[in-house]
Parts: C-alpha cells; structure tokens; sequence
C-alpha cells in the first residue's frame, strides 16, 4: 500500500498540470483523435469544438452556485455549530478520514450537488478538529463520495428510464427502479462501498507520504472573518435597507414556502437546483441580514473561479466527441466483442473511459446509451443492467476527472494534484465492488 500510494501521488504531483491546463491538454487529445479516428477533417473538429463551446452554460452557473450558496450557508453560525458538533466524534486521524467519506457517500446517494458540498464543508471542520490528519486524503475521502452518485436517488439514467415518454421508450418501455436502483446488483455495489470504502480510505494513510501534508494555513478560517459581529448603527437610508432583518426575514420566508410547495407537488424531487435554492434562501435567512449575507457571498465568489473559465473547455470537448462520433466508435469497439453475459461489464467500462474525456453526467447516456442498449437487446442481454453499466461507469471515473472535484477543490483551497493520486488508488479499488455486481449478481 504504501509503494502504490506514495508512487500514484508521487507521479501526479509531478507530472499532472492545473485543473484548467488539464482541460486544454484533453481538448488537444480528443482534437488528435477527432481527426485520426473518425472521418472528421481538422476544420470540421475545429467547428466541433467552437459549436458546442457554449452548451454548458446553465450547467456551469448550477455548479458555480453549488460552491457559493453551500459557502454562504456553511458560513453561518447555526451551521458551522451543527458541522463542529458532528465533527467531535473524530478523534484520530483514521475517524477523520472515515467519518468524511461515509457522511460523503449517505449525501451523493441523496443528491450528487449536495453531496459534493456537505463532504467537503464537513471535511474542512474536521481537519480542524483532528489538525493530525493528512488534509489532503481527508479531501480525497469527501470527493470519494461521488464515485456512488448514480446508484442513488438522484441517478439521471435510472430515473430517466422509469419516467414516462423518455426518448428510449419505444425501445426498452419503461424501467421501474425496483430493476435498477432497487436492484440486488446495485444494492450490493451500494453497500459494499459504503462499508468498505470507508475502511479503504483509512488504510491510504498508511501509505501516505507525511512531508506531502497540506499547510493548515490554507484551510484554517481568517481570524474573525466570520464571526458574529453587531449590526452597525445606520445612518442613511440605504444603510438601514442593508442592516433591516425584515427584509431578509421576508424574502427567506418567501423562499421557504416556495420550498415547501415544490415537494408536496413534486415529491422527494432533490434535483440541483432545488438544493441551490435551499442553501440560498437558508443562507438568507440564517446571516439576518442583507448585509451579512452579501459580505459572505463576496468571500464565496472568488472560490467559483475554476469553474467558470473551465466548463466551456469541456463544452467544447463534448461536441467534439458527440457530433464527430468519437463517443459512438469508443462504445462500439467494447460492444465487438462483448457477449450476452459481458456486455454489462464491457458497458460499465466504455462508459468509464467516454467519462474521463467527457464527465458530462446524464448526457452521455443520451450519447452513449442507445448503442448499448441496441446491443443488449440484439444479443439478449439485460437491458436494465446494461443501462446501470452506463450510469455506473460515468460515476466511477469521476475519480480522475477534475470536472467534478471543482467544487470540492475550490471550498478545500487545494489543486487538483494534491489529491488525484489517492483517488487513482480509490478508483482501482472501487473497481472491485462494481465488477462483481455486474458479473456475479
């Protein structure tokens, strides 16, 4: 454990650039591959790219808000007393590390926006409570979380298959989640990981290289920063707008009822932008005043930065592999030589590496899935497990993906190399779990 861990986090810290060169390299990779592999000439990869530069752009601002609506809420006294309080049951390193990425795991199985923010809020209490603790595998373990997200509830290929007129139905009907989420395949990967991958994480710290720890001053609050000053006597107007509780208490509560609505009419429907809209309105509510709240939203911008200038770069990646059917040729060369019983694994697979160069969630099952799915029913194989094979490879390479460890990164005040080498260990052993539900169940 300790050659393997101290060799991936050694390579990487070496040799992986920032998030966003990261980006820019696979931009020029997936161009390369555009021109050699499909039929695509060099200017039509070129009009690929600059076309689909834009498409994330409602997602990119859901995300940027992901960061700032969960900076806003944390930085409240109510919850940052609540995350201190559960942070106490840590007292060793090894609890730390544990507690993180089973918290991480229950929150992405709820939700996969949720989860990325209450695993990385919650990790940076603990690594106060335990300072001992390598801070860097302690963020790994919160982003670890993600690995789970789509065998959960808010799994965009299962949920989309059970729901009635979804693009595939004339082809597959409708898959009910009980053949899915509620499978025995899934419910074992589930489990399993949230068992095991706990223990795993603990064990990274063994292998872990101590001269490579984190500076506590990057994580550690600016004295008073946050503290809970008195509201200012208001002179003008203006001043008393800002400072006027009412206000806050009146727009919060306006938001609350909306809250409240949406779920009885919709159900337990955690989508992103209602967690978005959660934190906020909470975050209204709970800093009291207008003022308060916008001085905490000026802090928790600056974090949004990576996203921001990045998604466009994986925009344009994506329309790359989408329009010059790079995505399809991938998915087909697994789909060769796959039989009724492999397939799903193959799946899984294919969607893993269609992952690592475009992490782009329940799009790629729109790219992706009716391939398989065609193979699954041509040679007889599960469709339904071979539509959670896709959902499950486009979790499981999340762990090398910096796409997604964005936001994590940016409410952690770390680079993408200081914790990618411990997630490579995390995705070889997630590996396991997974392939035995789709081989042996």
């Amino acid at each position: 454990m300790k050659v393997l861990t101290r060799f991936f986090d050694g390579v990487v810290q070496r040799y992986l650039p920032d998030a966003f060169l990261f980006a820019i390299i696979l931009t020029i990779l997936v161009y390369l591959l555009g021109v050699t592999i499909t039929s695509s000439g060099p200017m039509e990869m070129i009009t690929y790219w600059g076309e689909g530069f834009w498409d994330l752009l409602e997602f990119g601002m859901q995300m940027s808000l992901v960061v700032v609506t969960g900076y806003i809420l944390a930085s409240t006294p109510v919850v940052k007393g609540f995350l201190a309080k559960l942070s106490r049951a840590a007292k060793t390193p090894g609890q730390a590390v544990m507690l993180v990425t089973f918290v991480a795991l229950l929150a992405c199985l709820i939700n996969y926006g949720f989860g990325l923010v209450v695993g990385a809020l919650f990790a940076v209490h603990v690594a106060k409570r335990v300072p001992a603790v390598d801070y860097r595998i302690l963020i790994a373990s919160a982003y670890s979380g993600m690995v789970i997200w789509h065998g959960g509830f808010s799994g965009s290929v299962p949920l989309l298959i059970a729901t009635p007129g979804h693009f595939f139905e004339d082809a597959i009907g409708i898959i009910p989640v009980t053949e899915t989420l509620f499978s025995s395949f899934n419910l074992f990967i589930v489990i399993t990981l949230l068992i095991t991958l706990p223990l795993f994480n603990r064990y990274l710290l063994k292998g872990a290289d101590p001269i490579g720890k984190i500076d506590p001053s990057l994580w550690k609050e600016e004295s008073g920063e946050e503290t809970e000053a008195e509201v200012p006597q208001s002179v003008t107007p203006a001043e008393r707008l800002e400072n006027s509780q009412a206000l806050s208490f009146l727009i919060g509560m306006m938001g609350l009822l909306f809250i409240g609505y949406h779920f009885v009419a919709n159900g337990f429907d955690l989508n992103i932008n209602i967690v978005n809209f959660i934190f906020l309105f909470l975050g209204i509510l709970l800093h009291r005043t207008p003022r308060r709240f916008l001085d905490t939203v000026g802090r928790g911008v600056k974090n949004a930065g990576g996203i921001i200038i990045q998604f466009p770069f994986y925009a344009g990646i994506m329309g790359m592999m989408v329009a010059s059917g790079l995505s399809d040729k991938i998915s087909l060369w697994f789909v060769s030589f796959a039989t009724e019983y492999t397939l799903p694994i193959f799946t899984f697979l294919s969607a893993g590496l269609v992952n690592a160069l475009v992490p782009s969630g329940g799009g790629q099952w729109a790219v992706q899935g009716p391939i398989m799915i065609q193979a699954a029913l041509e040679i007889g194989a599960d469709t339904a497990k071979t539509a959670m094979a896709v959902a499950w490879g486009d979790a499981w390479t999340n762990m090398i993906q910096p796409f997604w460890a964005l936001p994590v990164l940016a409410i952690a005040g770390l680079k993408i190399r200081d914790i990618m080498g411990f997630c490579v260990m995390i995705l070889l052993f997630t590996f396991i779990p997974i392939a035995i539900g789709f081989l042996l169940l």
